[in-house]
């Protein structure tokens, strides 16, 4: 089964960090788009953040552009969210998705979704 799986979510004081990883199942990342969304209580899933196979080009939301990095290491097969600053308003499961090399932040995009990761940001 072709799946994506993440880790690295937690509980973390306001200013802490948290590194998520995101990993496939059955097949490499080398070729595809990693976008991080992600879904806090009672509001819609939204686009954190996206790196691109074409060109490792980097997109980020406005509200955690400065403080979240993405990158990927394809040696390992793997994706990263790097996230700093941490605010309360960061609480949400992170989910990472993988798409074809066009991939925007729109879900439809994504073909490939992992079950997602719970960020608690909270003293």
């Amino acid at each position: 089964q072709l799946q994506l799986v993440e880790s690295g979510g937690g509980l973390v004081q306001p200013g802490g960090s948290l590194r998520l990883s995101c990993a496939p199942s059955g097949f490499t990342l080398d070729y595809y788009s990693v976008g991080w969304f992600r879904q806090a209580p009672g509001k819609e899933r939204e686009g954190v953040s996206l790196i691109s196979s074409s060109d490792g080009s980097t997109y980020y939301a406005d509200s955690v552009k400065g403080r979240f990095t993405i990158s990927r290491d394809n040696a390992k097969n793997t994706a990263y969210l790097q996230m700093n600053s941490l605010k309360p308003e960061d609480t949400a499961v992170y989910y990472c998705a993988a798409g074809g090399p066009k991939s925007t932040m729109i879900e439809y995009d994504y073909d490939y979704w992992g079950q997602g990761t719970q960020v608690t940001v909270s003293s």
